[in-house]
């Protein structure tokens, strides 16, 4: 649901993660969402230090340099508008001051959903991110999970932080999917998917003459018995209908019912990604929204009124009313999210890129960066030769490289570091990993160095060998190793498990 004609909110500052101690260099960090309905883009920069307490490198805290409003997704039918969308990513850098060739680093990453990350559009949309800003960004397809979870740590993160008792569920309701995450604490366990949003129904703004649905919007209609084509007028008893069985499937998802979504296909049809988590929560839970739809909603609590009958064209005033009429949902409103509204392109900007350690170990910078690279299995660092072996040879049969996340359970001494650098090299020697095949690691501690020149022997097996440190372990399943810049490398997790 577009909410181009709404105002900004007040510019809005991230709480830290970190507080480097000295200032360094400092990355720009850039955040493009395209979406079936709308696409924004947000550009901030952060200080990168060393933390003043852990030692730890690190991103202090990131100060916004340009927010947009949020467009239609230039579309053709199905079809992305290139010429559109060309004129439309000009604009944006230029409006934000991007300046590609700065000797400055920058990480980020392209979320591309729905309509928008059908493979010829996410095709389309990669090469024209890629023509104006390097390779130095990923460009990722559809991942219901990663926006989710996006949406979670853009909108409410902090709010979560906040209240540590309580189990929060964010709905981020866009146009055509809401995305659940549960947290608690900031830390983000559970996160689905289902095709519930504002813009499965589409209406001449002002009136509700149907001018377009979606197949979501087709068997919502069938399964209610209502016989409307593009054109026709729908009651507004009928359009109550559609909307009140989104609130009921919203109310399942944040009450943790699953049986709802076996009531019916048309209730089956509604899942992408299932969201069980809720039903087995011990603990309070709040209810928190976010997106066009969630926008709406916080706007409304704080005074403003609604705007007028499908004033953007779509279910999404309707929708929100209904929310705030729901006791279910509306329960916690009182206590709002510090960025409801453009919260996954929030996330995706300030919360996709960590930054590595100093004592890194690069064997070929200069093929930096390394996109798109699969995370193939995430081990403890005494894990046995056995275990090595099987994840090696997953790791082998992607030509294009692959990462390998390793956790160091207490203080690593020079005996457990010769250990499993044996066994690492030894895994490589026994499934034949090519010389030239790119391989991460990545590692909590600050031994990336050290790890590197034992598993190649100070040099004298040349390997394409990258070990990452000092960075948190994600659990995601695809990572991009950025640029080095003054002994650093920028690293972007996105697919979230």
């Amino acid at each position: 649901m577009p909410d181009t004609q709404l105002p900004h909110a007040d510019e809005d500052r991230q709480s830290p993660a970190h507080t480097p101690a000295s200032a360094g260099s400092r990355l720009r960090l850039l955040g493009l969402d395209f979406g079936s309905t709308t696409s924004s883009m947000m550009v901030a920069e952060a200080e990168i230090g060393r933390h003043s307490l852990t030692g730890r490198m690190g991103l202090g805290e990131p100060r916004i340099l340009h927010r947009s409003q949020p467009v239609f997704t230039p579309f053709r039918q199905q079809t992305l508008d290139e010429t559109a969308i060309s004129r439309l990513l000009d604009d944006w850098l230029q409006q934000a001051g991007w300046q590609p060739g700065s000797a400055s680093p920058a990480a980020g990453a392209a979320l591309i959903t729905g309509l928008a990350a059908r493979s010829d559009n996410a095709r389309t949309l990669a090469r024209l991110i890629s023509e104006r800003i390097g390779d130095s960004l990923i460009a990722s397809a559809d991942d219901p999970r990663l926006e989710s979870w996006l949406a979670f740590m853009g909108s409410c993160a902090t709010l979560s932080r906040a209240h540590p008792q309580h189990a929060l569920i964010n709905l981020d309701i866009g146009g055509g999917t809401t995305n659940p995450a549960l947290g608690i604490n900031g830390q983000i366990s559970a996160c689905g998917c289902f095709y519930i949003g504002a813009r499965h129904l589409t209406f001449v703004p002002g009136s509700y003459r149907l001018s377009g649905l979606s197949a979501t919007g087709q068997s919502l209609l069938h399964h209610l018995g209502i016989d409307k084509q593009p054109g026709d007028d729908l009651s507004p008893e009928e359009v109550a209908q559609v909307v009140r069985l989104m609130v009921e499937a919203l109310e399942s998802i944040a009450s943790g019912d699953g049986n709802f979504f076996r009531q019916s296909d048309c209730h089956q049809q509604l899942v992408q990604v299932p969201f069980p988590a809720a039903a087995a929560l011990d603990t309070p839970r709040l209810i928190t929204f976010s997106g066009g739809v969630g926008e709406l909603i916080y706007r409304h609590i704080n005074g403003h009124g609604w705007p007028g009958t499908s004033y953007f064209g779509d279910l999404g005033v309707d929708l929100a009313r209904a929310i705030v009429q729901s006791g279910v949902l509306s329960a916690a409103l009182h206590i709002q999210p510090e960025h409801a509204g453009r919260a996954t392109v929030m996330g995706l900007t300030l919360h996709s890129c960590d930054v590595s350690g100093s004592s890194l170990y690069l064997s070929h910078p200069q093929q930096l960066p390394l996109r798109d690279l699969p995370i193939i299995s995430r081990l403890p660092a005494d894990t046995g030769a056995g275990g090595w072996q099987q994840a090696l040879a997953l790791a082998a049969g992607c030509r294009q490289g692959a990462c390998l996340s390793i956790e160091q359970s207490g203080q690593a001494d020079h005996h457990s570091i010769r250990t499993l650098a044996d066994n690492i090299r030894n895994a490589i020697r026994a499934v034949r990993l090519p010389p030239s095949q790119p391989l991460v690691l990545l590692m909590d501690t600050n031994l990336g160095k050290t790890l590197g020149q034992y598993i190649t022997d100070w040099g004298k097996e040349p390997r394409a060998l990258f070990v990452i440190d000092e960075i948190p372990l994600r659990e995601a399943r695809f990572v991009q190793i950025g640029r080095p810049h003054q002994h650093i490398v920028p690293v972007s997790f996105f697919g979230m498990n």
